[in-house]
């Protein structure tokens, strides 16, 4: 039996179930999704987790694994991989349950409810959403040029999953935001995962990016460690089924010819909301409107928080994320329990937190 049957049969069992009862359903398992179930769990709210990846991370595990991250406070520096795992250990001892490789398709509201169903007919009745997706079903925009799409994912790359694959190559990377300079600087440099050659490709010479990367940049240009190209992708050569080479038309209207081994493009992603877009909530250019007290949407007892909302003085940062699922646990609660007052507990003298982990709960004189 192949998998497409398989997977069939799953939806149609799985439409068969009762509905699983829950306090949240989180939409999205990126970093800020993960921080969402700490935050509510520290509240004693059980959540369940949703997401269309196959696995927990998000963007840092899709799009830059082995990124270095450094605005996390406390933390001088992570991967987007470390960043991941040890969210997940911190979440671990709240029971979250996670639904991967789905994604939320139908959302109906009833008397203080919310009836959920996802794409694989897994089906829930919940009191609050949290939507933590991102920026959506988020998908790379692609390089147009005829026919290169048939080196898609063997020397066409539009993320970097594993590094060892670009060492020792000839790679062009074309783009002009931080995720093209960021790897371009990675594989010009020195180490395990240095490639052959590097050139940059933009299609003029400015940047989206970091000064100081850019700065690097340059830098290793005058070193001829690497190389910069002012121009855009018209074209390639082929032999035996290979991509042998590209053509980038300079802004002089002259056609280059460079070897390549690897291309990765970096041109940004098109969110894309989904079923998100069809569920009555108020959105601004493809981002959810919320309020900056609870990041609650148009839509009591549904909140957004990460990349995905939107309000005045929005950043789209990791931290920034964190924050808002701060205050978006403490703006569901009362929909939880509606009866219970709802106290602020510092982790450090938290009892309730203390059970949960097996530790004893200090006392300060």
């Amino acid at each position: 039996m192949d998998s497409q049957a398989t997977g069939e049969m799953a939806e149609a069992a799985a439409r068969h179930e009762p509905p699983i009862e829950t306090d949240a359903v989180i939409v999205g398992a990126g970093p800020v999704g993960l921080f969402q179930v700490f935050e509510l769990g520290l509240l004693e709210i059980k959540a369940h987790i949703i997401d269309s990846l196959a696995y927990p991370g998000g963007q840092c595990i899709e799009l830059y694994p082995d990124k270095p991250i450094y605005d996390i406070p406390a933390v001088p520096i992570c991967t987007g991989r470390e960043l991941t795992d040890n969210l997940l250990k911190q979440i671990e001892p709240f029971g979250a349950t996670f639904h991967l490789g789905q994604e939320v398709s139908v959302v109906h509201s009833r008397e203080g409810r919310f009836d959920v169903e996802t794409s694989r007919g897994t089906r829930f009745v919940t009191r609050t959403i949290f939507i933590a997706g991102g920026v959506g079903a988020f998908q790379p925009r692609t390089l147009k040029v005829d026919g290169i799409e048939r080196f898609d994912g063997t020397q066409l790359h539009y993320r970097v999953r594993d590094p060892d694959q670009f060492a020792g190559k000839n790679l062009i990377i074309v783009g002009g935001g931080d995720s093209a300079l960021d790897w371009a600087l990675n594989f010009a440099a020195d180490g395990p995962h240095k490639a052959e050659s590097v050139i940059l490709v933009h299609r003029r010479d400015g940047f989206r990016a970091a000064p100081a990367s850019v700065a690097r940049m340059r830098e290793l240009c005058d070193a001829l460690e690497m190389q910069f190209m002012v121009g855009q992708v018209s074209g390639f050569d082929q032999r035996d089924g290979r991509m042998t080479a590209l053509k980038v038309t300079g802004g002089d209207g002259v056609t280059r010819v460079v070897p390549v081994d690897m291309l990765l493009v970096f041109f940004g992603l098109s969110p894309k909301l989904g079923p998100i877009a069809e569920w009555g909530l108020t959105i601004d250019r493809k981002q959810i409107v919320v309020d900056t007290e609870k990041f609650e949407t148009n839509v009591p007892g549904i909140f957004a928080v990460g990349d995905i909302n939107t309000y005045p003085g929005k950043k789209k940062l990791i931290l920034s994320g964190f924050h808002e699922a701060a205050l978006a646990a403490f703006g569901a609660a009362p929909y939880v329990f509606p009866d219970k007052r709802i106290l602020l507990q510092y982790t450090t003298t938290s009892p309730k937190l203390h059970k949960v982990l097996g530790v004893e709960t200090p006392v300060f004189d």
